[in-house]
């Protein structure tokens, strides 16, 4: 058995590989100007799912996430760094916010039960490594210094350019998003910056043998990845907005060092709607993970949100599907706890699932069938071994709540109306009972009842 997964640049459902032993993984971290919304969440949920069913084929796994804390260019075109732009904004040193976002992420990885990275380099304490690889690119004939000073990618002289993405270096039109304008100091407008000038910028800027500056926002995961991964990826993991231009052109710069194809596998996540519109700091749409706690909900239940969505469909998330999950995870938790906890044994079933292209909908589904099936005496084997992917904590104790006066009275009444074989009065008693947030089930043995 072992794990495939689809592949963006081939367009093809690929068995992840391993080289000598360790499947070597790359995800893209965050950029630590603000704090990661739930949107951002489910690319590094999606990382750690993948790395848990690896792990759970008996793999090791050497995962690298980098930090981005400079050279990441606002989209609105201007030469604005988001770092300096949100150090303004709070009047802080920008070192300082980058701090203060990246412990804030590490906090949020936690509480969605997201296993570390081994490393997490910092681009801004990687510049050595950037500053190696550019030189090395211009002295290859691929990167070439600019009329600005600054060091530019040459992209034609990268044949097949636009192998992840399709786009075809003939049809890219000036301008396009995330590459900012350089007035003509580019000998070709799709061409990207490896190393930029600081010309009037004062701060978050190095030395380098082209004059003082900062990186290019897309070198730092070429420079990072070949670095911490000994030059070659498994497998290359990030949100699908990151396909293009940011992991066109860190493969283009990867393999123009390498001379091969320096990552097998590309995975993508897709976009993540919420209340059915896009997640976005412009639009007021933005929700984290904080916010779903002060509401009250477990944070794992945006996690089990996650996994009953494909990682390559778009989803739209919503508060009522939060407060759903919610439910359900503590459901089980109370299950799991009255079946008992034994031996976990393998579940050969659920990982020939999640082997099919992480298929988690349905592995949570098959997990909904084994919780119904009461004739099957391994049920809590069985969820537990699946809770190793699915992350849920589900052998966690939940704290017993006691039913209110109200509730015991309704009990005592509908036990008397069933008794009776007042049925109608007894449907009645149950959909109040339902309404205090009550599950009524009726058996053999007589009434019972479980939190929702």
């Amino acid at each position: 058995m072992s794990l495939s997964l689809y592949d963006t640049a081939s367009r093809k459902v690929q068995i992840v590989a391993a080289t000598n032993g360790t499947v070597t993984m790359y995800c893209c971290g965050p950029t630590v100007y603000r704090d990661a919304h739930v949107g951002n969440m489910r690319t590094f949920l999606l990382s750690d799912l993948v790395r848990r069913v690896l792990e759970m084929h008996g793999n090791k796994v050497e995962l690298i996430q980098n930090i981005t804390d400079v050279g990441h260019m606002s989209e609105d075109h201007d030469s604005q760094d988001k770092m300096l732009a949100q150090a303004i904004t709070e009047k802080k040193d920008p070192f300082e916010i980058a701090r203060k976002y990246e412990a804030r992420f590490h906090k949020d990885l936690l509480q969605l039960n997201i296993k570390p990275a081994q490393h997490y380099p910092r681009a801004s304490e990687s510049i050595e490594l950037m500053q190696a690889m550019i030189a090395q690119l211009i002295v290859l004939g691929f990167a070439y210094i600019g009329e600005d000073a600054s060091v530019y990618f040459d992209a034609q002289s990268f044949a097949s350019y636009g192998a992840i993405s399709g786009n075809r270096l003939d049809a890219l039109k000036p301008g396009h998003r995330y590459e900012y304008t350089e007035d003509g100091a580019k000998r070709f407008h799709a061409d990207w910056a490896l190393w930029k000038s600081s010309g009037a910028r004062s701060e978050m800027i190095w030395d380098s043998p082209w004059g003082p500056g900062f990186p290019g926002w897309h070198i730092e995961c070429s420079a990072m990845s070949l670095h911490y991964l000994q030059g070659h990826v498994n497998l290359h993991v990030g949100g699908i907005d990151l396909r293009f231009p940011h992991h066109e052109n860190e493969r283009a710069q990867s393999n123009a060092i390498t001379g091969n194809e320096s990552v097998d596998l590309w995975l993508h996540g897709e976009h993540l709607l919420f209340e059915g519109r896009k997640m976005s700091k412009s639009s007021g749409n933005v929700v984290l993970l904080q916010e779903v706690i002060e509401r009250g909900f477990d944070p794992l239940a945006v996690r089990l949100c996650f996994l009953e969505n494909r990682y390559r469909s778009q989803m739209d998330l919503t508060w009522s599907a939060i407060e759903a999950a919610d439910a359900t995870v503590k459901r089980w938790r109370k299950k799991i706890a009255s079946w008992g906890i034994g031996e976990i044994t393998e579940d050969y079933a659920f990982l020939e699932i999640v082997d099919n292209d992480l298929d988690t909908p349905r592995a949570i589904q098959y997990l909904r069938t084994i919780e119904k099936d009461e004739t099957l005496s391994d049920r809590s084997s069985r969820f537990l071994f699946a809770d190793q992917l699915l992350g849920l904590e589900l052998n966690r104790l939940e704290a017993i709540t006691p039913l209110s006066d109200e509730q015991t009275q309704l009990l005592n009444l509908r036990l008397k109306a069933r008794n009776e074989k007042l049925w109608k009065e007894s449907d009645e008693l149950r959909i109040k009972l339902e309404e205090t947030g009550l599950e009524i089930k009726d058996t053999k043995d007589g009434q019972a009842w479980n939190w929702r």
